[in-house]
């Protein structure tokens, strides 16, 4: 096992998870860590920089979404066998450094071209509302809410999530039970520190999201594939993966990536083997307010009668990323326990922005904003489906476009979807690859095309070229 030299220095000013997550980055891109060479456990890590395990897991978290980590099954971490070349150049000589005028290159987590999953019409928010709401809650911010605040998040904005999911998603909950956190990754996060120990096996929709995939093997876990087919989870194939699975992660309203919905005898059989196996449900329901075929189906959670279920939502793909506010519903025999390491890990989420999406929630722009996306993203959807007919039915079959934000699509045999992916890029065109999505070595050739973030205009474009490339 490799020893690790790095300095974390507690007087700095800089967050410990931030140290430590920029020595091993620095490490890797300076070569003292080698692609495939194995790097301590968090526990081990720990130990040796004599800090608690939480800020190693946050920083092995994200340099596991930066994929400069990879996480194994039954095997550990190790640093990436597939950097980029340019990654690992040698570092530029400080004389060097300093007679170049080239400002530093800013990662942009994927861009805003056509077709970027996960993102929604940020240009359809409605900005002067929000403007005004936060604007007015800052000029208004008393001396205890400039203070440090509830770990669990403000009251008001608690009251407000737990009315919405109610109404909305038919989730069984009350304000004792909604947890504000930074984002589902952050609730994930949150919810293997609470909920697993190193070692303990977690189940997966195979394929599956792939961030999530990184939140519970950076806590230790161990995730086992399970396939899924459109009824959603093979309930009877998590069955024969045995006893010691002691959690699944399921997308039930919206599979993410192929985007079917959970039957519910398939949902009823998962929550029996939940009860039965006293083993815990991480619901995530990333963006189960749009639907194009049918109405809005039910949250999971709420047709849980043993108290099995966490359910995970996000106000990033219905209002704007950079919001980063989302929420758990935590069973009442889970709540202190999620509170008190919601405490250790980051204390609480900043005050100003829980008290305008209270008052957004609360005076019903939010409602109204999400009947008013509906039709916006119905157009974008049936803009996206029209050019891919008209440019590339030849080259790729839709898959599922029922739901969520965007179309998952199979490509012809013979295609590498990651190659079609680097050419799309090169067009400015911002795709994901579904191969991506799988954990274990038998995948599927596609592509998953994001529709929200665009307008018709531009998808009706961006299909001609992707044509091109696939005739290409």
């Amino acid at each position: 096992m490799t020893t690790l030299h790095l300095a974390v220095d507690r007087s700095a000013g800089i967050p410990i998870h931030r140290q430590i997550y920029e020595g091993l980055r620095r490490a890797i891109l300076d070569g003292r860590l080698r692609p495939g060479q194995q790097v301590p456990s968090t526990r081990a890590l720990a130990a040796e920089l004599e800090v608690s395990r939480l800020p190693v897991l946050t920083a092995y978290e994200q340099l596991l979404h930066e994929c400069y980590l990879d996480g194994r099954a039954g095997s550990g971490t190790f640093v990436s066998a597939a950097l980029p070349d340019d990654l690992l150049r040698s570092p530029v000589p400080p004389s060097a450094r300093s007679a170049s005028s080239t400002p530093p290159r800013v990662r942009d987590y994927g861009g805003l071209g056509p077709f970027r999953t996960s993102l929604p019409a940020l240009d359809q928010f409605p900005r002067a509302q929000w403007a005004r709401l936060v604007a007015r809650h800052a000029r208004a911010l008393t001396h205890a809410e400039m203070m440090y605040g509830d770990p669990a998040g403000v009251v008001s904005l608690r009251i407000a999530i737990a009315e919405h999911l109610r109404a909305a998603r038919a989730v069984r909950c009350e304000v004792e039970q909604v947890l504000v956190v930074s984002g589902s990754q952050s609730a994930l996060r949150l919810a293997a520190a609470v909920l697993l120990a190193p070692g303990d096996r977690v189940a997966m929709e195979e394929p599956g999201y792939p961030g999530a995939r990184a939140a519970l093997r950076a806590g230790g876990a161990e995730v086992v594939p399970v396939p899924v087919d459109e009824q959603g989870l093979r309930v009877a194939s998590l069955r024969r993966r045995g006893r010691r699975v002691r959690a699944v992660y399921v997308t039930p309203s919206h599979q993410y990536p192929l985007g079917m919905s959970m039957t519910a005898a398939r949902r009823l059989a998962l929550l029996d083997w939940a009860f039965r196996q006293e083993a815990w449900v991480l619901e995530d329901d990333y963006d189960s307010e749009y639907r194009y075929v049918s109405r809005p189906l039910g949250a999971l959670q709420g047709m849980d009668a043993h108290e099995r279920v966490i359910y995970i939502g996000t106000f990033s793909k219905v209002l704007f990323p950079a919001m980063r506010v989302g929420y758990l519903v935590v069973p009442p025999s889970l709540w202190q326990r999620f509170v008190d390491a919601r405490a250790a890990i980051d204390l609480f989420s900043p005050t100003l922005y829980q008290l305008a999406l209270a008052e957004f929630l609360r005076e019903g722009h939010f409602a109204r904003h999400l009947r008013r996306m509906r039709g916006v993203y119905l157009k974008r959807r049936a803009a996206l489906l029209s050019g891919l007919a008209r440019h590339c039915g030849d080259r790729l079959t839709v898959y599922n476009a029922d739901a969520g934000l965007h179309v998952a699509v199979m490509l012809s045999p013979g295609l590498d979807d990651t190659a079609v992916v680097q050419r799309m890029a090169k067009r400015g065109l911002t795709a994901a690859a579904l191969s991506t999505c799988y954990a274990e070595p038998l995948r599927r050739s596609g592509l998953l095309l994001g529709f929200g973030g665009s307008t018709e205009r531009r998808l009706l474009e961006a299909t001609r070229t992707l044509g091109e490339i696939l005739r290409a």
